[in-house]
């Protein structure tokens, strides 16, 4: 629904990656006042790089984590970069970059600190500062003149003054690979050799010569797979399956030191590690590519939002708690999405919302809609764990509706698709070579006004 009035908010957005920059500039757009806390140093989110691990407890068991980024010094991008960028900031190719079309992790990095200066985001930024807590002032007043209390301090120089402010929104952008989630697996406590989470691998080379169990069939557990096998004596790949695609087949045929396995049965205190098939093997070290959890610390609404078995919830469209809206509000949150023009969508509607310009359904038509959707879900057989994961460009079009915004492109949604695809065939290798129907599809995307509206632009020189 949309309405002709406007109103201006005090509103505080949490994290500064690629989530919190385009909220900070949707809601600055809508004539909101904003402020961004960032915990890091600079921009980025997930994308800024942390190469000093040590500090961290090598599973991230701790509350509150030392190291927010799981980025690993190799590590490229899945997705070509035509796809990637924002709906008016195409990810372009610069000169004396990586202009590769899957570049490396500091050249989306990058492209996150151009977006920043290109609209001028950094005078909102509060760089260093961690949030501590975040909760209702005079809980129990629901409605839309909901403000929360936001609480700070510094991470520098042993600044532990806790700064408290009051904001009539706070919008919640902090990611969601950053807190490990971890398997239960019988004497996983007791087991006296090196166990870590992807979360806190960097590089290859702490793990030559060893015996390697990696635990999660994942990209990254792919990942570290293909270059920890090139360094240590064996990779064991715990999985659970062991039906895997074409490319994994592949790369386990080239290597004799990389074994399939099924996933882990026990561990015991000699460093054995016993798979459901009766196998077993001696490891030094045991990798978790497991996945992350939904966490928010600093969050306090009274039990209204919870994360159960990773589903936060109740969250209308990923978006809104239907008792808090819009005053608090979620980005970021799905899952196998094209990420930034979905981050897009959300900040602009919550922008939206925010100034009246579009209203929310009533509160028991957000519920009844958030029912259904955990109803279709189970019915589909998705787990409870799954329950973010979108997988839907029918829906991210229909979510781009509620605020206007623009629907996916079809040359973007086909250049997803083709990769996805040359990925589970050419695990090695799809990021730098593919067949010519990708190659006409990446020809037809550059010219879209999408791109061509940039050539010569300073901005964006090829």
């Amino acid at each position: 629904m949309v309405s002709d009035g406007k109103q201006s908010k005090n509103v505080c957005v949490i994290g500064a990656g690629p989530a919190g920059l385009v909220a900070a500039r949707e809601l600055r757009k809508e004539g909101h006042q904003v402020v961004v806390l960032e915990q890091s140093h600079d921009v980025g989110g997930q994308w800024l790089y942390e190469p000093n691990v040590e500090s961290e407890e090598p599973l991230g068991k701790n509350k509150f984590l030392s190291v927010h980024s799981s980025i690993y010094n190799s590590l490229r991008i899945a997705s070509p970069r035509e796809i990637m960028g924002f709906t008016d900031f195409p990810f372009m190719a610069k000169k004396g970059r990586d202009v590769r079309r899957f570049p490396s992790h500091k050249e989306l990095w990058l492209y996150l600190k151009d977006f920043c200066e290109h609209f001028r985001l950094k005078e909102m930024i509060r760089f260093n500062i961690r949030v501590e807590y975040v909760g209702m002032l005079d809980y129990g007043e629901f409605g839309k003149d909901l403000k929360w209390v936001v609480k700070s301090k510094g991470k520098n120089n042993g600044d532990e003054k806790v700064i408290e402010e009051v904001f009539d929104a706070v919008v919640v952008a902090t990611g969601h690979y950053s807190h490990p989630r971890l398997p239960s697996i019988k004497g996983m406590d007791t087991w006296k050799r090196k166990q870590m989470h992807s979360h806190v691998y960097r590089i290859p080379e702490p793990f030559r010569n060893e015996v390697v169990v990696i635990v999660g069939n994942s990209q990254s557990g792919q990942d570290l797979s293909m270059e920890i096998v090139e360094v240590a004596e064996e990779v064991h790949l715990s999985s659970r399956s062991l039906n895997v695609t074409e490319g994994l087949s592949k790369v386990i045929s080239k290597h004799q030191n990389l074994h399939l396995r099924p996933q882990i049965e026990s561990l015991h205190e000699d460093g054995g590690v016993q798979f459901q098939d009766g196998s077993s093997v001696i490891a030094d070290t045991i990798i978790y590519c497991t996945g992350y959890s939904y966490s928010f610390p600093f969050l306090d609404t009274k039990g209204i939002v919870v994360v159960d078995d990773n589903r936060v919830g109740p969250l209308f469209e990923h978006t809104f708690p239907p008792s808090l809206a819009p005053s608090l509000s979620f980005i970021g949150i799905p899952r196998k999405i094209i990420g930034f023009p979905f981050f897009e969508s959300q900040a602009k509607w919550i922008a939206q919302v925010l100034s009246e310009k579009r209203r929310l359904p009533s509160w028991e038509d957000m519920m009844q809609s958030i029912k259904e959707f955990y109803q279709s879900r189970e019915l589909a057989g998705i787990r409870k764990s799954d329950t973010h994961d979108v997988g839907d460009f029918e829906y991210c079009d229909k979510y781009a509706d509620y605020s206007g915004s623009p629907h996916l492109e079809e040359w973007r949604k086909k250049l997803c698709m083709a990769s996805i695809l040359n990925f589970f065939s050419n695990l090695e290798t799809f990021r730098d070579s593919w067949d010519d129907e990708v190659e006409e599809l990446l020809q037809e995307a550059l010219q879209d006004p999408y791109f061509t509206r940039f050539v010569g632009d300073d901005a964006f020189a090829m």
